[in-house]
């Protein structure tokens, strides 16, 4: 059932005039709703202006977006990188892009439908149930059609936990042979290194090219995308009329990309602890899928949900991508959360059978 609401859910909603917990969602540092954040952010729609609707390629160019984007490489690990108004037209960009006589692309079970085209009679392509299956499949290519290189597209947090932190279905790819296509949306901001993202882990897998495309509105809070990986790749997105025909993400938002970047650690470190308070006292813990350092906790009974919202608690549950798939059920911690609000639900919780 869909709930209509007001305004940006917080950790608090007020629905027919009773008072819910929100744990759903991916606002995982809480930004959206941070005061500092926001302070910042108007401070740059101040300079910026709300919007810019002229293209990148334009003889006059704001600088922000050049110095955003290095900023970026140096946190994830990558040689290049650029920007885009959403995750959405990065994953886009790059499937497009790649989709050319010398490549074949193949997708990992659990891939987002970003990386696929929007286009349903189009949609010839479909993700391998297994990485056993794509393995064998990819394998089989390499032997009859050497001269065409395999694109592997595959999201870092599927959240079935068959990918990050550990990465093992890759690992039995010819990783040196394929051009990887990585979606760290729910990764970037979050898990790694100062919240670089699975960059730097997936490189050292050796892939003969690693493409990182992602959403920044999940971790950074902004609406914005991005790509990152070598120079030259980046050169090619860039010079592309998909590219010089979109306008950029709004200049505000990737300003604050750079001028978040003292108060994200902080965000961050307070998500970590909330996720360690849930664990420790979650009875169940086994009953849900998550992952390492990832906030994100995933389970298929409906009737949970039910109960949840009897309880006032409610949680991310609908069918996605579509109608047709499954139902996608998550409790969600950020770093909004107060831990009175934690433990309450792990009592909640805990007390369901």
């Amino acid at each position: 059932m869909a709930i209509y609401i007001d305004g940006f859910p917080g950790r608090e909603l007020d629905l027919d005039h009773s008072k819910y917990l929100y744990f759903g969602g991916t606002s995982y540092l809480g930004l959206q709703t941070d005061g500092a954040f926001q302070d910042m952010y108007i401070s740059n729609i101040r300079k910026y202006g709300t919007n810019y609707g002229a293209s990148r390629k334009s003889n006059l160019r704001i600088s922000i977006y050049e110095v955003a984007e290095k900023h970026l490489s140096q946190l994830v690990g990558s040689e290049s990188c650029t920007t885009l108004s959403s995750g959405y037209l990065a994953g886009q960009l790059v499937r497009q892009t790649m989709a050319t006589k010398e490549h074949r692309m193949f997708y990992a079970p659990n891939t987002h439908s970003a990386l696929y085209s929007p286009t349903a009679s189009l949609t010839k392509l479909k993700p391998y149930i297994t990485f056993t299956a794509l393995n064998i499949a990819v394998r089989d290519h390499l032997e009859t059609n050497k001269g065409i290189t395999p694109v592997v597209f595959l999201d870092a947090i599927d959240f079935s936990g068959a990918n990050y932190p550990d990465f093992e279905g890759l690992k039995m790819l010819p990783l040196e042979k394929i051009i990887l296509v990585v979606d760290d949306s729910h990764g970037i901001g979050v898990v790694g290194a100062n919240g670089g993202g699975i960059f730097r882990t997936v490189m050292e897998l050796a892939p003969k090219e690693l493409i990182v495309c992602c959403s920044l509105g999940k971790g950074f809070g902004v609406q914005a995308g991005a790509i990152f990986g070598t120079q030259k790749r980046m050169e090619q997105f860039t010079d592309t009329p998909f590219f010089g025909g979109a306008s950029p993400a709004a200049p505000a938002a990737v300003a604050c990309l750079v001028d978040g970047k003292e108060l994200f650690p902080k965000k961050r470190e307070i998500l970590m602890n909330n996720i360690a308070v849930f664990k420790s006292h979650l009875k169940v813990l086994d009953k849900f899928k998550f992952m390492e350092d990832h906030p994100a906790f995933s389970f298929t009974d409906e009737k949970l949900t039910n109960y949840l919202e009897r309880q006032n608690v409610l949680v991310t549950s609908f069918r996605y991508p579509d109608e047709d798939s499954s139902l996608m059920s998550r409790i969600v911690i950020s770093a909004l959360h107060k831990k009175e609000d934690i433990l309450l639900l792990c009592n909640i919780v805990n007390s369901y059978s």
